[in-house]
């Protein structure tokens, strides 16, 4: 019961502390016009939206973080590499997507790092995350516990380890497009990755590695103060990545890399969404959607943009209940 007693304390403080961070960032961010010029294809439907300022993911990082190091100093969780792997995938990633939002903001249009600089810097991350994970003593293991296949790929684990970081990343980032979406749908992985890391007592770290779990979700919940309907700032890619890339993160160290698929099945689907829009498009120049990622065609046809996200919502709750089931009980 202790390692539920720190993590619901953890979530706590840091609910209050992200809460305080937002009302002293986002005023902050106004004054530096530190808005996002919004997509051609979205100037209509999010109209109102235009000049709120971006970058808003400071407004989680920076408490998990301070409030993460303050649990260290005070010998409330322990220092291992576990832990270690979790806080510099979910520090670097933040960097990555703070120097793109700074450009995007700088340039005044929505190009920030170039697809080869952001790659680039996703490969050192990754690389650093398979010294790390192997130091750890963890095995380069193809674990698919379903099929029962278990085999020692040796540096290929690297390529697995980059691809999940990116596409779980990139899956967040996309999502990221209605007010509170990616926000509440990452509040609810976090929670089932945190319940998850509770259950693998065979993991070094693993209360460690809950707790900041829950200090991120209760930070994500007083960021969504600010951030659901109408929001008065957006997470940016300096939220998104970072969320993204620790979500994969948790899923390659508690070996549930295939449970992500379903903990973060409205993830997918957004992703999907794109990928097939684009294939379809090259091949036949016709559209399949409306407008990509998906939620954008559920404004298409009108449905009202709090109702796509509580629908949103309710299929990640859904789909992370049956993950958790999985995971932990069966």
């Amino acid at each position: 019961m202790l390692v539920l007693t720190k993590s619901v304390m953890a979530m706590m403080i840091s609910f209050i502390f992200a809460v305080i961070t937002g009302l002293i960032i986002i005023p902050l961010l106004k004054k530096l016009h530190a808005s996002q010029s919004l997509s051609i294809y979205l100037q209509r439907a999010h109209k109102a939206k235009e000049g709120t300022p971006t970058m808003g993911g400071l407004i989680f990082i920076i408490p998990t973080i301070l409030i993460t190091l303050t649990f260290l100093t005070l010998e409330k969780i322990r220092i291992s590499y576990t832990l270690i792997i979790i806080l510099f995938t979910f520090i670097s990633y933040a960097i990555i997507g703070f120097i793109d939002d700074y450009l995007i903001i700088k340039k005044h249009n929505n190009k920030g790092l170039t697809k080869t600089q952001k790659f680039s810097l996703q490969i050192i991350v990754a690389i650093i995350f398979f010294y790390l994970f192997m130091k750890s003593g963890s095995e380069p293991l193809l674990w698919i516990h379903s099929l029962n296949i278990k085999q020692n790929i040796g540096w290929l684990y690297g390529i697995v380890i980059l691809f999940m970081l990116v596409a779980s990343s990139n899956a967040v980032n996309l999502t990221d497009g209605l007010d509170g979406l990616a926000g509440g749908l990452s509040i609810i992985s976090f929670l089932t990755f945190g319940i998850i890391s509770w259950n693998t007592g065979w993991l070094e770290g693993y209360e460690d590695i809950a707790i900041f779990a829950f200090t991120l979700i209760g930070s994500l919940l007083g960021f969504l103060i600010f951030n659901t309907n109408k929001a008065k700032v957006f997470m940016g890619d300096t939220g998104s990545l970072c969320l993204g890339a620790t979500l994969g993160a948790y899923a390659i160290i508690t070996r549930h890399e295939l449970l992500l698929i379903v903990i973060g099945i409205v993830f997918v689907i957004e992703t999907l969404s794109c990928i097939i829009q684009i294939t379809v498009y090259k091949l036949t120049k016709k559209r399949v959607f409306p407008m990509t990622p998906i939620h954008h065609t559920f404004e298409k046809i009108g449905m009202k943009e709090t109702d796509i996200v509580k629908m949103f919502w309710t299929i990640g709750l859904i789909a992370s209940m049956f993950a958790l089931v999985y995971g932990v009980w069966l």
